[in-house]
């Protein structure tokens, strides 16, 4: 965290994203602080993997500002936000399947030489089973140990924020509960993350904060536990 400890780590001022004439997100603000778990939460369309793609720098809003501890990072390019500080765990894992579990984990650290020991031993203390399957191959692993690979890569880059996209995409019911575990417990660890996700339940379950975004604007935001609360967003996400 930056001295002045008013200053969030992420912060979105008014954000408007365009793809071409298409007005995609629409005057988004949001935030992420030191040590805290916030989650977006919206439908399909409803602007999340864009939200993403403008906090890593893959677009650029038209107007508004990122901002990464204070600092103006909107035209800044996506390595500069990774060095600041940014790591992501991506939609579907996308981990290297061919490599192992270790060469998964040295690819998150190559911006530190790849990893030291105190690195390793950091995420196999989070992950004890990437320890014991550090020389299987990637691909071979079950959906629910793949996700652990993918936050194990991510980790390793030493972030200060953690995104993750859709973290329950793809995993069976009794794996999602798991995943979550697994993203508490790193957050827990000090990571402050911002996960974005369809499952609401789930999400504002674990964490501090929440957002809703629906067709590129923000229609709710509060304390998690508020939000669960919430009448609207029990019928439109919670299924009640």
């Amino acid at each position: 965290m930056s001295a002045n400890g008013d200053t969030p780590l992420l912060r979105l001022d008014g954000v408007d994203t365009f793809y071409g004439p298409i007005h995609i997100l629409q005057g988004l603000s949001l935030e992420v602080r030191a040590g805290e778990l916030v989650c977006l939460l919206g439908g399909n369309a409803s602007g999340k993997s864009t939200t993403l793609k403008t906090i890593l720098g893959i677009v650029t809003p038209r107007n508004g500002a990122v901002r990464l501890e204070g600092e103006d990072v909107t035209k800044r390019a996506t390595s500069y936000r990774i060095r600041k500080g940014l790591a992501i765990v991506p939609e579907n894992r996308r981990l290297f399947a061919p490599m192992t579990v270790l060469e998964n984990l040295q690819m998150g650290a190559f911006l530190h030489g790849g990893g030291t020991k105190e690195d390793f031993d950091r995420v196999y203390g989070l992950f004890p089973l990437l320890y014991e399957r550090r020389s299987q191959l990637a691909g071979t692993l079950s959906g629910g140990e793949q996700q652990m690979v993918a936050m194990g890569r991510a980790l390793m880059a030493k972030p200060k924020l953690l995104l993750m996209d859709e973290p329950s995409m793809g995993l069976a019911p009794i794996l999602v509960e798991r995943s979550f575990e697994i993203i508490k417990q790193v957050n827990d660890a000090g990571v402050a993350m911002l996960v974005v996700e369809q499952n609401a339940n789930v999400s504002l379950s674990i964490a501090d904060r929440g957002y809703v975004l629906s067709t590129g604007r923000l229609v709710l935001e509060g304390k998690a536990d508020e939000l669960r609360e919430n009448e609207d967003l029990r019928k439109a996400y919670l299924g009640r």
